[in-house]
């Protein structure tokens, strides 16, 4: 029998929204659903100056709309994008006036995401919220020191992994978990021996090993610990202008052609300066300005505030219940653990290639507002376009690069 403990998030307890004291509102640049019974709540409003904008501005969906979970209706924007119920001191009118149980369930719970894992509901948050990446991103220590308090799992290590990962969620999360947060390697092999694992678990779930999952977890945690790994790690070789080639088709993708916020604007022209980029400029040129500030800027800087890019991560891993997602919940779904990673790398990449532009421009005025404000934004433009992911997957396989060397070229400067 074995101990794994079962470890969880806490830290969106201490979530408090600052209202119209925030630098970026989210009350503006979103489609926003309201499921029946919050549609039927805000029409039985009695008459009045917000029952009559409530009548013009919630309409009923014709049809489910394919990027909401629950779109029986949705709050028609204003041609700036704002919410119509957005006060002029930047509040909303329908909280202020009626009380927060009328907010639709997507603007209560915002930015906070939960979901239920064998019965514990957990919590997290999204980055795209400012407040919310501030108390990610700046807490020296994400989890509490002895791991999510009040849980522990026992487990029989002769039945457990069966074809069905989800057997083993909980093991898969504590070594995760741990290995995001294991400094004897440098981040990118950390990430770089994640995707290993993944495609390792891949194996098992699809029967192209005859290793269990509890060999598998054995033998990596064994390699992991004994810390002889990055040396080998050391050979592989980086591609700084492939590198910021992707990543800069990657923001191309979604910015060209969309209205961006101007918060977004002041990040990219930074990171535009910073990088010194322009239709004339060669990604060689640019790739050795980029490999600059990451070894005078970017490198120091996190050198002394590992923690930043470390909770970014295990964030990520909440948020996404990775390497699952929706299949944890489904059981239509499967599991695509390498698929997963994939996903999680080139989101880390975008923000890592942001990041590093930024830091050219800002030089040694970087800083942790500069990391917050990057973070934040990208995570608002990337992170809640549910197509972008996807399409971005598909291009790099179109390329031959979401294998274990692909990925490591996005990920090692």
């Amino acid at each position: 029998m074995r101990q794994t403990r079962i470890i969880q998030p806490d830290y969106a307890n201490r979530f408090r929204c600052i209202g119209s004291a925030c630098e970026d509102t989210c009350c503006s640049g979103w489609r926003v659903s309201v499921d029946e019974s919050d549609f039927h709540r805000l029409t039985s409003l009695p008459a009045g100056p917000l029952r009559s904008l409530v009548d013009v501005s919630i309409l009923q969906s014709a049809q489910p709309h394919e990027e909401a979970d629950n779109a029986f209706a949705s709050i028609r924007m204003l041609p700036s994008g704002e919410c119509p119920f957005l006060s002029a001191d930047r509040l909303c009118r329908v909280q202020r006036e009626c009380g927060e149980q009328y907010l639709s369930r997507i603007c209560a719970d915002y930015p906070r995401n939960s979901y239920s894992i064998d019965g514990l509901k957990e919590t997290e948050l999204s980055l795209s919220c400012p407040e919310a990446a501030r108390l990610i991103l700046l807490s020296p220590s994400l989890l509490p020191q002895n791991g999510a308090p009040g849980y522990q799992l026992t487990w029989d290590e002769t039945t457990a992994g069966s074809a069905d990962l989800r057997s083993c969620f909980w093991q898969i999360r504590e070594f995760v978990v741990g290995l995001i947060l294991n400094r004897r390697y440098p981040l990118w092999q950390r990430l770089f021996l994640l995707g290993t694992f993944c495609r390792r678990l891949e194996a098992f779930q699809c029967a192209e090993t005859n290793r269990n999952f509890v060999d598998i977890l054995d033998d990596f945690s064994r390699a992991v610990n004994l810390g002889g790994l990055g040396e080998s790690m050391e050979t592989i070789p980086a591609d700084l202008p492939l590198q910021l080639e992707i990543v800069l088709s990657f923001i191309a993708q979604r910015v060209n052609g969309v209205n961006i916020s101007p918060r977004f604007r002041g990040v990219l022209d930074l990171f535009v300066k910073g990088l010194g980029h322009s239709r004339t400029a060669s990604i060689e040129s640019q790739a050795a300005t980029y490999a600059d500030a990451y070894r005078r800027y970017f490198t120091p800087f996190f050198g002394r505030h590992p923690h930043m890019l470390e909770n970014l991560l295990v964030n990520a891993v909440f948020r996404d219940a990775f390497p699952f997602g929706r299949a944890l919940t489904s059981a239509e779904s499967r599991p695509e653990p390498a698929k997963a990673f994939a996903m999680m790398a080139i989101q880390f990449a975008l923000i890592k290639g942001m990041l590093i532009g930024v830091a050219a421009a800002r030089g040694r005025q970087f800083s942790a507002a500069d990391v917050v404000k990057v973070v934040q934004t990208a995570s608002r433009l990337f992170e809640h376009n549910p197509r972008f992911l996807n399409t971005a997957y598909a291009g790099l396989e179109g390329r031959g690069l979401t294998d274990a060397r692909g990925l490591t070229l996005l990920l090692r400067n």
